[in-house]
């Protein structure tokens, strides 16, 4: 039996990049709309749902703060890690997921990703068929307001890693 015996050393992590600008300081009005926004779109919706949409959008946006707050809050309402780390992969890892998460996956790529002008047909339609109107409507209100968080976080250069579980709610 080979037993191994953890040593301290230091490990030098590259500097943190200081925010660009901290936006919600100088525009307080329309972070408080954000904020009023935010609340709204995640009406009715599952939050283990809610919270895997927002991690996918952050994730195709490049948004390091959103994606480290959306994965601490997925965490601590109960989401797996296994779930959470395959889902850069989930169109290959579909077996993790429902039909109707997929779905929602699929709607926030399309939405998220405007490449060809629209969402096509078969994801709206797929979507459809897993969300009744008033769902499917706060679902794509998530997709919306997450991809504006991004905006603010990637030009601004919000630092991730000093976000708490629900430290916004």
């Amino acid at each position: 039996m080979t037993t191994h015996t953890d040593t301290p050393t230091t490990v030098e992590y590259a500097p943190e990049q200081p925010a660009r600008l901290d936006w919600a300081k100088h525009a307080p009005e329309v972070y408080k709309a954000m904020v009023r926004l935010e609340t709204a779109a995640r009406k009715g919706l599952d939050h283990k749902l809610y919270e895997l949409v927002k991690i996918r959008a952050s994730q195709i946006n490049h948004c390091a703060f959103c994606i480290d707050m959306h994965t601490k809050d997925a965490l601590a309402a109960g989401e797996s890690v296994e779930r959470i780390v395959q889902l850069s992969a989930w169109d290959e890892s579909r077996h993790f997921y429902t039909a109707k998460e997929i779905a929602a996956l699929e709607l926030t790529e399309a939405v998220t990703v405007l490449t060809d002008g629209f969402v096509p047909d078969e994801v709206y339609d797929n979507a459809a068929k897993h969300f009744e109107e008033a769902e499917l409507a706060q679902v794509i209100a998530a997709i919306t307001v997450i991809n504006a968080w991004n905006r603010f976080g990637v030009t601004c250069r919000m630092a991730p890693g000093h976000y708490e579980p629900g430290q916004y709610k």
